[in-house]
């Protein structure tokens, strides 16, 4: 279900990035709002989602630190790469984490420097930077939402306008000189 957006959104955000960081300390190189709720004025599913950015996927060190803090692993997996992405697989490997009781989050474990990594921090401040752009994929989220089909087709059919949204997001960071912040 979409909700209209919450202004409390960053500040639960800045409540669950602080539980990580204590979580994996230094092993968190750094930790990031990502989704639709980490964009202003941008309905979405009320789910927080959270990329942790490490040097390695390395679950043994991770996991513990983050079941202590109340994330349950939910699977060791691959991102849907965008069309023309090249290189290896593990490119686009993650681990994936939910919490298991109160708030709705997802947290997405991801290599620094990876293009899976990168991927929805251009898109954030993308849509951030265009709200005419979120605005058209607030209407998308929206029709698809009323449509009620299930998550696994949701995703089938949003990822292809993602892509659209990313390949304009890659020349607005080409024109900008964007990094991500």
């Amino acid at each position: 279900m979409i909700v209209e957006p919450k202004a409390s959104w960053p500040a639960e955000f800045d409540a669950i990035a602080t539980s990580i960081r204590d979580a994996v300390g230094p092993l968190a190189i750094r930790i990031d709002h990502i989704g639709s709720t980490s964009v202003a004025g941008l309905p979405a599913k009320d789910v927080i989602d959270v990329q942790l950015t490490v040097a390695a996927l390395d679950r043994e060190h991770l996991a513990p630190g983050l079941a202590r803090a109340g994330f349950i692993e939910q699977s060791i997996g691959s991102d849907h790469r965008p069309p023309g992405a090249s290189g290896p697989d593990d490119d686009w490997r993650k681990l994936f984490f939910q919490a298991g009781s109160g708030r709705s989050v997802n947290l997405h474990v991801r290599v620094a420097g990876r293009p899976n990594q990168r991927y929805p921090l251009l898109f954030r401040d993308y849509l951030r930077a265009h709200p005419e752009s979120a605005a058209a994929y607030a209407g998308l989220k929206r029709a698809l939402a009323d449509l009620g089909i299930d998550r696994g087709r949701y995703a089938d059919v949003k990822d292809p306008a993602c892509d659209l949204i990313f390949l304009a997001a890659e020349d607005w960071a080409s024109e900008t000189g964007w990094l991500a912040r």
